[in-house]
């Protein structure tokens, strides 16, 4: 007799996995957001985060700002609004771009649900499943994580002290164009680079225009910390060059506070009529009660002085991170000395591994955000991002003081048992930059 067929017993977490679009193979959970239950216990010191430290924002203004917004506007603040975004907000938004230099007018602006969205909304608009896409080296983990998201092949180009190296960007560009995919657009965060914390020159920002205008590549500039300049003036946009080949992303959430996520978009005005179309599939309007807020909160208040507040307040931190890794970390450490922004970049000895130095360098209570979360391609295991935007000076010397404890002990073991933790990585396009 034979026995019946056992019950299938289906396993599987997600009865949805089977229905899922291709594009949502391309989602990876972001490197920073999961260390954040452990950075934010209070016995751990997180250098992971990116979060602005606004302690410093007049709370009492801005409450009375947003009370007299609710009781004499309130129907306004808190009802629809259009997709592109309120004229004043706008106007406004003029205003703070020409202090690097840019010359707008209001009606090229699509405003957004912070720049991370403007990021998508481009993204959205512009690319393909399967089309290019060229980022320095390192890149924004969000970008790249926008970039998969839409199934699109992120090309790193090398980056040394100055920024972007032109001569690499050609290579890459060329060799793109010689296969047959011409890169969509070169994703550039030239001021304080997330995660290196590099600025790049005057100089390069005209030669690697120059090669983007001879390849008719299109230059999409990320600017959330270009008003953070800690040791300068600000310096001018690579959109302020040229108002048709750059679209320009910014955002309120580093020079005023992070939760009204307000960005917004300069594109030339046709791409400007695509962004607007995408926005209301998205969102149908930017969050209206956010853009009054702002607003109001640049009409009535000292806007640039807060500026300079945060600028001094973020220099003290800047110093006190520099200061620390010169007093404790080992012989073959190096890293950036950003001139403003949130991030220095760290590269560890030789045959050391960031990503599997974290687990004991959080139970030393530190954290920090392994290097390879910044490149598409597996390189970044020597390296880390250190931010110092958040905690105090003191609490920044401990961690670094903590981080260098284990950065030793692993340098210890490495010499002692020669161990190679450094993983097999695919090919790079570009000459191999310092910061790899």
């Amino acid at each position: 007799m034979s026995l019946p067929e056992p019950e299938r017993r289906d396993t599987r977490l997600d009865r949805y996995v089977s229905s899922y679009s291709e594009r949502t193979q391309g989602m990876r959970a972001s490197a920073v957001r999961a260390l954040f239950a452990v950075a934010n216990r209070p016995e751990v010191v997180s250098l992971a985060g990116g979060m602005p430290n606004i302690a410093d924002l007049p709370l009492d203004v801005v409450s009375q700002t947003l009370s007299e917004l609710v009781l004499t506007r309130g129907t306004q603040a808190m009802q629809y609004g259009s997709g592109q975004g309120e004229p004043m907000i706008r106007e406004q938004i003029c205003e703070v771009m020409a202090l690097e230099g840019i010359r707008a007018h209001p009606d090229d602006i699509t405003v957004t649900c912070g720049s991370q969205q403007g990021l998508d909304l481009v993204t959205r608009i512009f690319c393909d499943p399967g089309d290019v896409v060229l980022a320095e080296a390192p890149s924004y983990v969000g970008a790249l994580g926008t970039f998969g998201s839409y199934q699109c092949e992120v090309v790193h180009v090398a980056m040394d002290d100055d920024g972007l190296q032109p001569d690499a960007l050609r290579a890459a560009a060329e060799a793109c164009i010689r296969a047959g995919q011409k890169p969509k657009f070169l994703y550039t965060i030239p001021n304080f680079n997330n995660p290196s914390g590099i600025t790049m020159t005057m100089q390069r920002r005209e030669q690697v225009l120059q090669v983007c205008r001879e390849l008719d590549i299109l230059v999409v500039e990320d600017n959330p910390y270009g008003l953070l300049t800690l040791d300068s003036d600000p310096v001018p946009a690579i959109r302020s060059l040229d108002a048709e080949q750059v679209i320009y992303l910014g955002s309120f959430s580093k020079t005023f506070a992070p939760g009204f996520r307000l960005g917004w978009v300069l594109a030339p005005h046709a791409v400007r009529e695509k962004l607007v179309l995408a926005q209301e599939s998205a969102t149908l309007c930017p969050p209206v009660f956010s853009q009054f807020a702002v607003s109001a909160y640049l009409s009535n208040h000292d806007w640039k002085g807060q500026i300079v507040s945060f600028k001094d307040m973020y220099r003290s931190r800047r110093d006190a991170m520099l200061e620390a890794l010169r007093e404790y970390m080992p012989p073959g450490t190096t890293w950036t000395e950003p001139k403003g922004g949130f991030f220095v970049w760290v590269t560890l000895p030789e045959g050391l591994d960031s990503q599997a130095m974290l687990p004991r360098a959080v139970t030393a209570r530190v954290a920090y955000t392994p290097g390879t979360a910044f490149y598409a391609d597996g390189l970044g295991s020597r390296n880390m991002r250190l931010s110092y935007c958040f905690p105090t000076p003191d609490r920044i010397r401990e961690g670094v003081r903590r981080l260098a404890d284990v950065v030793n002990r692993e340098f210890e073991l490495h010499q002692t048992f020669g161990l190679d933790t450094s993983p097999t990585h695919r090919r790079s396009v570009g000459p191999g930059p310092d910061l790899q």
